[in-house]
Order: C-alpha cells, then structure tokens, then sequence
C-alpha cells in the first residue's frame, strides 16, 4: 500500500483547517446563513472571516520562507527574521512613518519598514561576518541582543514624542483588525516567495561559503543581498498589517529539515505548508481558550514558538556532538 506524503497531509490539514476557521468568531457565520444568501453573514465573511484567513495564509508562508532564506544565506539554522533583527527594525521603520510622516499610507509605512528592516537585517549580518569565532548558538544571541537593542531605541523613541499607542497596534501581532480594504499588502508575500523559488539554487551555492561561490562564478554579496533584500520585504509587508509575528521563521524551516533536508527548493512547498498551518492553528486557538474573547495571536506562538525552539535547539546540540564524535573515530581509524 503506497504511504501518503506529509506534503499531502500538510495540504489537507491546512484546507480542512482553513475551511473551519471561516466559521469561527463571535458573529455567528454558518453554511446554511450563506447558502440563503443571509446580507448580513455575507458580509462578515467577505470583509473580515475571508480577509482574516488570507493573512494568516500569507503570513504563515511568507515568515517561514523568510526564515529559510536567511538561514541559508547566514549558514546558520537559528538565524530568522525574529532573531536577525530584521522583525524589530521593521517596527522602527513604522515609528518613523508615524514621526516624520504621519498622515502617510499603510503603502508608505511599508516603504519605512523595509528600508529599516533591509538594513537592520544588513548590519547583523556585516557584523557576525566579522566574528572570528562564531558557532551555532552564539550567532543568535547575539542577533537577540542586537534586536533588543533596537526595540530599547525604538521604545525611547515612542515614548519621548508621545506616540506609544500609536505603534501599540504593530508591537505585538493580531488578526483581529484585519478587515478588507486593509490587509491586500500582505499579497506582495507571492511574488516574493515565487523570486525565491526561482532563486534557490543561488541561494543553496551561496549558504556554502564565499570562496564555493566564487568558484562556480557566482557573485556572493549580490546574491547574498538579494535574498536578503527579500526576506526583509517579506518581513515588512507582514509586520505593518499583522504587528510582529515572531519564532515562525526559525521554527517551520527547522521542524520541515528534519525530514526535508536544507536545500531550498526541495523544502519550500512542505515549509510554506507548514508555517500556514502552524500560524493557523495558533489563531485558531487564540480565538477558542478564551471564547468570546481574543488572545493575540503573538502570545500562542510565543509560548509554543519557545517550547519548539528549546527543543531544537537541544536536539541540535545532541546532534552537532554525536556528528564530532564520528568524525574523530573516522579519523582515528584511518
């Protein structure tokens, strides 16, 4: 008997899920009120129920390649969006939308936060290049720090010209006021992903080193820049819709390597699979725990997110030494 693929079962789950998610909230939408062409459940589905699920879809893809791209590019598998600074840098670019141009339109604060996340993200990397020693763990606290850092910026800023409401909304991510008319930038997520795709073997050749890439006549700081250049328009299309979504693009590519491998193109259907699913079933009980109320959705993925990174990061560790463990007795016996 032929076994179904996890790619097949990925897809199902997330359709299922998908499907069920249109009818939970507290205005009650069924099937039968939509078959009868009730005005008012059509109305709820299309400008929220329907909106709302096509966030969580694209945000789910969108973070978890983001994260995948900036692990391979970085050569390092806990580097992400949240722990490259590129999530914080993209709220500090919101904050000067607000400061220096406060009537501008969402279009315009995503302008503001790619260009900071592009360069925050830009920064981290320059700098851990230049670490002479650097291992697995190192790299992301010191990208953990180096966020704080621009959140602590970020915080003063907000406080010192009153405007710690106004960025509120983007500080910790949500799907509640996602309404259409308010959300469609999320969609620049699918060209983006599509650029990646057709990229990855660019990427691949570049996660191998400098030197790997000069040899196959590759230019490494250009590739290396654009792939950034993408996670970081990724990173900022999501943050100024939804607020900040942190640990999908550290926890998917992690969890779908571990049966996929590391090769970009190889993992990237099974790893925007995931993270739409992951992202869906943390808002999915967000809405339930506390029903009629809402968890923000940042708390569930912050606890499961730090749950699965703890795990990961032990796992990798076991791992990384039993490999050095072979390799000596390799060694040894040659």
């Amino acid at each position: 008997m032929k076994k179904i693929s996890i790619t097949v079962i990925l897809a199902l789950s997330l359709f299922f899920l998908s499907f069920a998610s249109l009818f939970i909230g507290v205005i009650d939408v069924s099937l039968p009120g939509l078959f009868t062409a009730d005005s008012l459940q059509w109305q709820i589905f299309l400008s929220s129920r329907l909106p709302r699920l096509l966030a969580i879809l694209c945000t789910g893809v969108g973070m978890s390649i983001a994260g995948l791209i900036m692990q391979q590019l970085c050569m390092n598998k806990f580097i992400s969006p949240t722990t490259g600074a590129t999530i914080s840098s993209a709220q500090l670019g919101i904050l000067f939308a607000l400061l220096f141009m406060p009537s501008s339109t969402l279009w315009g604060r995503a302008i503001f936060a790619f260009c900071m996340a592009l360069v925050g993200t830009w920064i981290f990397v320059l700098f851990i290049q230049r670490i002479q020693f650097k291992d697995v763990i190192m790299v992301p606290l010191v990208g953990i720090m180096f966020s704080d850092i621009i959140r602590g910026a970020t915080s003063f800023l907000a406080y010192k010209f009153d405007m710690t409401q106004s960025l509120s909304s983007w500080l910790v991510g949500h799907f509640s006021l996602v309404i259409r008319g308010k959300y469609e930038i999320v969609y620049l997520v699918l060209p983006l992903v599509i650029l990646a795709w057709i990229f990855a073997n660019h990427f691949n050749i570049v996660g191998m080193g400098r030197d790997f890439s000069r040899n196959l006549g590759l230019s490494y700081d250009l590739v290396l820049f654009f792939g950034l250049t993408i996670a970081a328009a990724i990173t900022a299309s999501i943050v100024v819709v939804v607020g900040s979504i942190s640990y999908i693009g550290l926890i998917v590519p992690n969890v779908v390597a571990l049966y996929k491998g590391d090769r970009i193109r190889g993992t990237l259907i099974d790893t925007a699979l995931f993270g739409s699913l992951f992202v869906l079933v943390c808002d999915i009980l967000g809405r339930l725990i506390i029903f009629p109320y809402e968890l923000p959705i940042e708390l569930i993925i912050g606890v499961l997110g730090s749950l699965l990174f703890i795990v990961l990061l032990f796992y990798r560790l076991k791992h990384g030494r039993r490999a050095i463990r072979l390799e000596k007795k390799k060694a040894g016996g040659m």
